[in-house]
């Protein structure tokens, strides 16, 4: 009899083509099917909670497969993780509801960003930080975060937001934290669209480098037009923490 099983997954995604399956592409959810039709001999439809873009990393991605096994829960994460790359992890797998599906029970979502700046570059972390050139205004980035937070149209914020059939979001926490040369932005929604994230952050940096005034970030809003937002950041800076049921 066929139930219904919640993952909780990890990966770097710094060689994959994003999460979502494609022809003749490494993605993590191919690398997933096969770990599953190694195992099962089938290869099992995986529901994640969301698209990571090309290079970015989640510690808290959740997915939803059907089985028909009578193998317990450990038994089934062992023989998936023995079957997986050493860059991606099943964390957890237990049962889940009938109803339960991992992107449309979903009601938010934790990313963080994580920029780097300093005398000399973060070798080590080099595959999950974004390079900086110099300090930005912590203080102005704030302030922007601030206007931002809260219900809005977000199609600013957007790659190719006509794909969507709302671009309003809520995104209730937009921080900024600095420590030892790292600054992490950690933004918390309902929900995302394509580079959302990416191109918030881009924009509180030009907000912290002098290129956008504080005062224009409300105009953005307005605007619902991509070219008045800031740059998209590099992916290899994000990571999808946590995802909320």
């Amino acid at each position: 009899m066929r139930k219904n099983y919640k993952m909780l997954l990890c990966y770097d995604g710094s060689r994959y083509y994003g999460w979502e399956h494609q022809p003749d592409t490494d993605t993590v959810q191919g690398r997933l099917e096969e770990a599953f039709y190694a195992v099962f001999g089938e290869i099992s439809e995986i529901n994640g909670a969301g698209r990571t873009d090309a290079g970015v990393h989640a510690r808290g991605m959740t997915a939803n497969v059907w089985l028909d096994t009578e193998y317990p829960t450990g038994r089934i994460r062992r023989l998936l993780n023995e079957n997986l790359p050493d860059d991606i992890a099943v964390l957890e797998i237990k049962p889940a509801s009938d109803k339960f599906h991992a992107r449309y029970s979903a009601v938010g979502k934790t990313y963080c960003y994580t920029c780097h700046y300093g005398e000399y570059r973060a070798v080590f972390d080099r595959k999950y930080v974004y390079e900086l050139d110099r300090t930005p205004d912590l203080d102005a980035m704030r302030k922007a975060a601030a206007i931002l937070t809260g219900k809005h149209d977000f199609a600013s914020f957007c790659r190719q937001a006509a794909g969507y059939p709302s671009t309003v979001r809520v995104v209730d926490v937009i921080s900024v934290e600095q420590a030892d040369g790292y600054i992490t932005f950690t933004v918390h929604g309902t929900g995302f669209m394509r580079n959302m994230v990416r191109i918030l952050v881009g924009t509180l940096l030009e907000v912290g480098f002098g290129k956008i005034p504080v005062s224009e970030v409300e105009k953005i809003l307005y605007a619902k037009n991509r070219e008045a937002a800031g740059y998209t950041v590099p992916a290899q800076g994000l990571c999808l923490m946590k995802v909320d049921y």
